[in-house]
């Protein structure tokens, strides 16, 4: 029981532990006009911008190295899809990203810089679109007002790199049985919890007020957030273990009330009972995070639940069982609703099946009419991988990773499509830079720049790659220099 609840405490340390509410489909209301945010002003405590922007990829780092982070193209841009959003409606500049966390538990957090993390609980947990959205619309609210930058001073000096320490430990100690994370925690957060907790009642009822705005004015039924509070309520009041509603986050009737009268002054968003898309991609994660079983996708499939058909047919496919996934799949395909993930899906079967052409046929002509779409082009890697055609992957893929330079996903298809290129004098070069990418946002920061300095000595006798390569060698080294 004592291990448990200091999980929990650990746990809690995180930019905001967050779940939510139910039920609504809506019709987006035309505006809500400016979204008006406290002015947060400068002052002694506010932490530079761009250190912001370093504390966040050095944590983006951290979770990718100490977390099970999903890489699934396609429920990733489901659920950036939503964030965007919401975050169109701010003023925040361009995030470090997002990142779902393979863990059951309801939780997410936000790290100052931009990045936001989602577990594949809270997907799975929630009952519509809108909970998420509110989620995402609380935890924006806390990085655009930038509560922890702005808390500095009672940090003691001790810094953003301190806090960072405290949420990298407390998403390890959330994962493990054991004490790795309460080594981590213990001494940041003893020091910068009695301080942290005098800012948090007025920074949380910010972020839900800013939050709400946020979601509404992006077309996001409101009342989600009030109704979630309501939920963890009810939920936390049966758990004996637990202390008052997350410590670092403490939910009282005050700011229940707060959330529900706000939610409904504003204009009624139209609901409904369900939302259809939402529960394709709540199926999906399911069976992607492992949290679904065969028999209650079956009785859902069997209802005639297009949803349930297609995780059914994702959740064959990844056990291997091919033949089953085609039964499921053709069933879905039988509703004549046309949806990227019947191909992708498709997709896989064939290349579970080494049907090769089969997958370039399910999926080249939708990946041509969607270029922008980065699951289809990234599974349309996948395919011509198989194919041995090195160089239209690269063409395909680098595009995104220009575009997003921390995407795991896209650098590792970078560096399987060079080692398939023919003998040459940069083929190993490439190799090792784009594995030495690979690592460095996947936390391996010493092997990422072992790989480099590798490829820095190959291409020693190629100026223009040598360039490449030491200006990004003298980047990774001086990040990495920011310890937590």
């Amino acid at each position: 029981m004592e291990s448990r609840l200091k999980k929990f405490l650990l746990a809690a340390g995180l930019s905001s532990l967050t779940t939510f509410s139910p039920a609504l489909t809506f019709d987006a209301p035309s505006s809500f006009g400016q979204v008006e945010v406290p002015d947060i002003g400068g002052g002694v405590g506010l932490i530079d911008q761009q250190q912001e922007r370093f504390i966040g990829e050095k944590v983006y780092r951290e979770v990718h190295k100490q977390m099970p982070v999903m890489q699934n193209p396609w429920l990733e841009d489901q659920l950036y899809s939503i964030f965007t959003r919401i975050l169109s409606q701010t003023q925040a500049g361009q995030p470090i990203g997002l990142v779902l966390i393979k863990d059951s538990q309801i939780n997410a957090f936000a790290v100052p810089g931009g990045l936001f993390a989602i577990n594949t609980g809270m997907v799975t947990s929630a009952r519509n679109i809108d909970e998420v959205a509110g989620v995402m619309a609380h935890e924006i609210a806390h990085v655009t007002q930038r509560h922890y930058s702005r808390s500095k001073e009672a940090f003691k000096g001790q810094g953003l790199l301190a806090l960072a320490g405290v949420l990298v430990g407390a998403a390890i100690a959330s994962q493990a049985d054991g004490e790795a994370g309460t080594a981590v925690m213990l001494g940041t957060q003893a020091a910068l919890m009695d301080k942290q907790l005098t800012y948090s009642r007025n920074q949380e009822r910010e972020a839900d007020r800013i939050g709400m705005q946020y979601m509404y004015s992006a077309g996001y039924n409101p009342q989600g957030m009030a109704d979630f509070f309501e939920l963890m309520n009810r939920s936390t009041s049966r758990v004996s273990f637990m202390p008052d509603f997350w410590l670092t986050h403490p939910l009282t009737s005050q700011r229940m009330s707060e959330a529900r009268l706000r939610a409904n002054q504003l204009p009624k968003v139209k609901s409904s009972l369900s939302d259809p898309d939402f529960e394709i991609v709540k199926l999906y994660t399911a069976v992607v995070a492992h949290q679904a079983t065969e028999n209650q996708l079956s009785i859902l499939a069997k209802q005639g639940s297009f949803a349930g058909q297609l995780a059914l047919a994702a959740f064959y496919e990844q056990q291997g069982d091919y033949g089953q996934a085609q039964t499921a799949l053709n069933q879905a395909k039988m509703a004549n609703r046309p949806h990227p993930l019947i191909s992708l899906i498709q997709t896989d079967i064939y290349l579970g099946q080494n049907k090769i052409d089969l997958a370039l046929n399910t999926i080249s002509p939708l990946q041509r009419i969607m270029p922008e779409n980065r699951s289809l082009a990234y599974k349309l890697a996948e395919v011509l991988i198989r194919q041995q055609q090195p160089k239209q992957v690269i063409k395909l893929v680098q595009r995104f990773t220009n575009n997003n330079p921390r995407d795991v996903y896209g650098w590792h298809l970078m560096q399987q499509a060079a080692a398939l290129e023919p003998a040459s004098a940069l083929k190993a070069v490439n190799v090792l830079r784009y594995r030495a990418e690979v690592e460095y946002w996947s936390g391996e920061e010493e092997a990422a720049i072992k790989s480099m300095l590798h490829a820095q000595r190959l291409a020693k006798n190629n100026n223009a790659m040598s360039a490449r390569i030491d200006a990004r060698l003298n980047q990774m080294q001086q990040e990495r220099q920011l310890k937590i």
